[in-house]
């Protein structure tokens, strides 16, 4: 009998940095399984040290939707919501900094695993969308309040009312995705970029995402009190310490962190 694979793959390609592959082909359709398999891969050890997590669906698509041989009434609805929220939330509360690479469709629920990412870069045959009006629904995994956050609320309105795709030059035009690269140099940037984030100072790194992502959730004045006592608390770490000294001693940009 033939071992089963996994739904999601997990590997570190480079030191610092860990990368979620969705594998369930052909279409990578969000199922229970999978959506259970990437919340577990989240509570991974490996992801848990890292200070860079990708999240791709492999060189031909992200994921196109989720699975919809699993509707039904609203028993069924209800579990599907839960397990979508449950895991895209996993994937925003990570500390690491988090990178989407988008190749082909991210779709539906494709499309909000994509928008619970801090940065999606996007190949040029990327084609995202919230097409759930056309089955009649609307979309359940954080798509009404993610993404009118990335892109505006009337650019997220008319997306989801309409159902409509949106390709590469778009979604990099209204923020949907951060950077648009060749398909055949999509994760080659990815882990330029991850890499990059892994040499440096990874204590300062995850106060400033909490910085941003709690902060936006406040009322400004509450946001810049959070930053100040962020501010107190990145000076207890060997790398402020480290970079401070760097910096009279030899200029900017030179520092070697130690992630402490």
């Amino acid at each position: 009998m033939s071992e089963v694979a996994p739904k999601v793959l997990v590997d570190v390609p480079v030191e610092g940095v860990t990368r979620l592959t969705l594998n369930n082909p052909k279409m990578n359709a969000l199922s229970g399984d999978v959506l259970t398999s990437l919340f577990d891969a989240t509570r991974d050890e490996r992801v848990a040290n890292s200070a860079a997590v990708i999240i791709t669906g492999g060189s031909r698509l992200f994921a196109a939707g989720a699975d919809v041989t699993e509707f039904g009434g609203q028993d069924e609805a209800r579990r599907v919501t839960e397990n979508f929220h449950r895991t895209a939330d996993a994937i925003a509360a990570l500390p690491a900094f988090v990178i989407a690479t988008v190749s082909g469709y991210a779709l539906g629920g494709g499309c909000e695993i994509a928008l619970a990412c801090d940065y999606r870069i996007a190949s040029t045959k990327a084609v995202f969308g919230q097409p759930e009006v056309l089955l009649g629904i609307i979309p359940g995994g954080g798509g009404t309040q993610r993404l009118p956050r990335v892109v505006g609320r009337s650019r997220a309105l008319e997306m989801m009312v309409t159902g409509r795709h949106v390709g590469s030059d778009e979604a990099l035009r209204i923020g949907l995705a951060d950077e648009v690269v060749e398909s055949d140099r999509l994760d080659e940037r990815a882990l330029e970029l991850a890499s990059s984030v892994a040499t440096g100072a990874t204590v300062a790194q995850r106060l400033i995402k909490r910085a941003v992502i709690e902060g936006l959730d406040r009322p400004l004045p509450d946001g810049l009190a959070h930053e100040r006592e962020l501010f107190v608390e990145v000076f207890a770490s060997e790398d402020s310490r480290i970079g401070v000294e760097s910096f009279l001693q030899n200029g900017p940009g030179k520092a070697t962190f130690t992630g402490r």
